[in-house]
């Protein structure tokens, strides 16, 4: 018998622990992490091989009259176990490259006030042919704006 009522006891002391469950706050980061001293490892003027090097293959790339290598991340924040992860930031780290396959400049896009903001220049971007692939990333991902209005337009 008193096993019994010991073994009910720890039952229901087990059940008062749910708490920790329930606001347990994870914060899940995917793809590439910027971090300001790999970025300080390929200034303007580095080789593509430099590039690739430091920072390895990027998510995407593309070519308009240059080359572009993107790499994208992710920051999810889950409030609990059972919750799914809820995408709160999207960055877009943009390396673009001249003809001579040297690092032109670098973009840091992320989304400020709603419009897509470049994070190493402190600027909105006033045009450009890839607008339209960083419109589409971040309307997509995060789900509600359309392309038209995360630009602006």
């Amino acid at each position: 018998m008193l096993a019994a009522v010991l073994s009910t006891g720890a039952i229901a002391l087990a059940g008062c622990n749910t708490s920790s469950v329930l606001s347990a706050k994870e914060t899940f980061k995917q793809g590439f992490v910027i971090d300001e001293e790999t970025l300080a490892l390929v200034p303007p003027g580095s080789s593509r091989d430099q590039v690739l090097l430091s920072l390895g293959t990027p998510t995407t790339t593309n070519v308009f009259d240059s080359e572009v290598f993107y790499y994208i991340s992710q920051t999810r924040v889950r409030n609990a176990q059972f919750l799914k992860p809820k995408l709160v930031d999207q960055r877009v780290l943009a390396i673009y490259f001249d003809e001579a396959e040297t690092v032109e400049r670098i973009a840091d896009y992320g989304l400020k006030d709603g419009k897509v903001f470049d994070f190493v220049t402190r600027a909105t971007p006033t045009g450009g042919k890839d607008q339209t692939f960083l419109a589409q990333v971040f309307s997509g991902a995060l789900g509600g704006p359309t392309a038209s209005s995360v630009l602006g337009r």
